[in-house]
C-alpha cells in the first residue's frame, strides 16, 4: 500500500531510541524526510546517520521554550516544508504518589506536557490543509498505571488538548492524533519491567494480560504511527489509537 510519504517532511522528537525512532525509520523507509531530535547531541547524529540522506538530527530539550521554533525552521530550511510532527517524550520518573519528589514533578510537566503543547502550537501555526500533528502518549490516557504516577497525571491531560486541537483545527484540514502504546519491546519498557523483584514473572503476567500473548515490537508501532501520518489516514482525526494488542478491553 502507497501511504503517500514520498518527500513529504515531519519533526519527530524523542527518536534517537525507542517509539519515536522506530516511527521515523518507517517514515523515511516509506519516503518521507524527517527532522529527528534528542537532548543529546551524540545520539541524535548516530540516529540521523543510521536514518540516512533524508534525515537531520537537532540536539533539543522538549522543555527548551525556543526549540519548537528551532525545529520547525529547521525542515523548511534542510527540506523547503513541513507536513506534520510526531511529539514523542521519554516517560517521567517512575513512582508512586509518596515517591514523586515537586522537582520531578516539574520536570515532567516542563518536558512531557508544556514541551508537547509548545510543539504542537507552533506546528499548528505553521501547517496547510493535509497536515498532521500526532502525540505518542500512554494506555495511561484510559487507566492508571500502577508505579507510573506521575505520567498517569500528565498524559490524560494531553489527550485531552489533543482532542480540542483537533476540534480547532479540523476545519483547516489540519489532523490531530494520538498513539496509545501498550507494552512495547523497547528499553523503557525493560527498565520498568526491572523494577520488579522478578522481571521475567512480571512480563509473563504483562503478557498474559494481553489477547495477542506478547509485547509488541517498535517497528509494528513504527508502521502504525506511519499510516496515521500519512495521506492515507486523511479522514481519521480526534482519535487516541491504542496500539496494545488488545490489552485495552473498553471501547
Amino acid at each position: 500500500m502507497d501511504l503517500g510519504l514520498k518527500d513529504r517532511v515531519y519533526v519527530v522528537t524523542g527518536a534517537t531510541r525507542g517509539l519515536g525512532n522506530a516511527a521515523a525509520r518507517e517514515l523515511v523507509a516509506d519516503g518521507a524526510k524527517v527532522v529527528v531530535t534528542g537532548r543529546d547531541e551524540k545520539s541524535v547524529a548516530d540516529a540521523a546517520a543510521a536514518l540516512g540522506p533524508d534525515a537531520v538530527g537537532v540536539a533539543a530539550d522538549n522543555a527548551d521554550p525556543e526549540a519548537a521554533a528551532r525545529l520547525v525552521a529547521t525542515a523548511r530550511e534542510r527540506f523547503g516544508r513541513l507536513d506534520g510532527v510526531l511529539i514523542s517524550v521519554g516517560g517521567p520518573a517512575p513512582g508512586f504518589v509518596a515517591d514523586n519528589t515537586d522537582e520531578q514533578w516539574r520536570t515532567a510537566f516542563e518536558s512531557v506536557f508544556l514541551g508537547a503543547v509548545r510543539l504542537a502550537r507552533t506546528a499548528a501555526a505553521e501547517l496547510e490543509d493535509g497536515g498532521v500533528i500526532g502525540f505518542v502518549l500512554s494506555g495511561s490516557v484510559y487507566e492508571p498505571i500502577p508505579g507510573l504516577t506521575i505520567s498517569n497525571g500528565l498524559r490524560p491531560g494531553l489527550a485531552g488538548f489533543a482532542k480540542s486541537l483537533a476540534d480547532e483545527l479540523g476545519p483547516r484540514g489540519v489532523r490531530v492524533v494520538g498513539l496509545l502504546p501498550g507494552r512495547i519491546d523497547t528499553d523503557r519498557v525493560r527498565e520498568l519491567d526491572a523494577l520488579s523483584a522478578d522481571p521475567e514473572a512480571t512480563r509473563a503476567a504483562s503478557e498474559s494480560r494481553i489477547p495477542l500473548r506478547r509485547y509488541g515490537t517498535p517497528e509494528e508501532f513504527g508502521r502504525t504511527a506511519a499510516f496515521l501520518l500519512s495521506p492515507a489516514a486523511a479522514y481519521v482525526t480526534g482519535v487516541m489509537l491504542p496500539v496494545d494488542g488488545g490489552a485495552r478491553h473498553g471501547f
